[in-house]
């Protein structure tokens, strides 16, 4: 029942502040990139501490040392849409990589629109992949860093999907490395999941893959098993079958 109240307070108080936020960053549209960035920086302060004081939940980092100095292509776990903005507070100025349709979302959907998020029409295929390319290669030439969650939608914890190459091919092409995400946010935001469960989210930062002289589809083996035995360290639980592997 308290989870049930926690998180009726958190989805009001997070619409009061996203609303005029997004409102703010579309009308700032005329300013520069930074100055919109910032904007985003202040509502998402405010969307952490909501999740922290409301929600009583918590997020930590492991491998932060590993966050290369160049802008860079992060491929991550995808299990909630917590990710979507606590990944914002551990890396530089990113984009996320997201369907075209959401920029029609209001306020949230403009604000995506206003900092140039990399939008893709998901029917176009082959063409799909260049979308991605192309933008991906100006934000990164820009300055910024790119999230893409190569699994393509949510995956619940213990589950995963096969990888696609997209993330891969953008950071190949650009000569820019791959750093991968392992994450357990799904434990405590699930999918979909109306009521949110307190506790910390451990987000698991690996070494950067050097893209160089490698394929896209070797780049994004390395990062697939990177990330699935990630998972599993850091929710064994999860993984029944591995855990008695490792002990026999």
């Amino acid at each position: 029942m308290i989870a049930l109240l926690r998180s009726a307070l958190f989805l009001l108080l997070a619409t009061l502040i996203t609303a005029p936020a997004g409102l703010l960053v579309t009308l700032a549209v005329v300013l520069p990139m930074r100055a919109r960035f910032a904007i985003i920086a202040f509502w998402r302060a405010g969307f952490m501490a909501l999740c922290d004081h409301v929600l009583g939940l918590r997020y930590q980092v492991i491998g932060r040392e590993n966050i290369p100095a160049t802008p860079s292509v992060v491929l991550s776990k995808h299990q909630s849409a917590w990710e979507t903005i606590g990944l914002q507070a551990i890396f530089p100025p990113l984009v996320f990589v997201l369907k075209r349709s959401l920029l029609m979302i209001p306020f949230l959907g403009w604000a995506f629109a206003a900092v140039k998020m990399i939008s893709i029409d998901r029917a176009a295929g082959k063409n799909a992949l260049k979308q991605v390319e192309k933008q991906g290669r100006d934000r990164l030439a820009a300055g910024y860093w790119v999230v893409i969650f190569p699994e393509g939608t949510r995956i619940a914890p213990g589950e995963t999907r096969r990888f696609k190459t997209g993330g891969a091919h953008l950071a190949v092409s650009a000569g820019a490395p791959v750093v991968p995400v392992a994450h357990n946010a799904g434990e405590f935001w699930a999918k979909n999941a109306f009521v949110k469960k307190p506790g910390l989210i451990t987000v698991s930062i690996g070494p950067a893959i050097d893209t160089q002289g490698k394929t896209a589809e070797q780049v994004t083996t390395l990062a697939e098993q990177w990330i699935e035995a990630e998972m599993r360290r850091l929710s064994p639980h999860r993984y029944p079958d591995s855990a008695h592997a490792v002990a026999s």
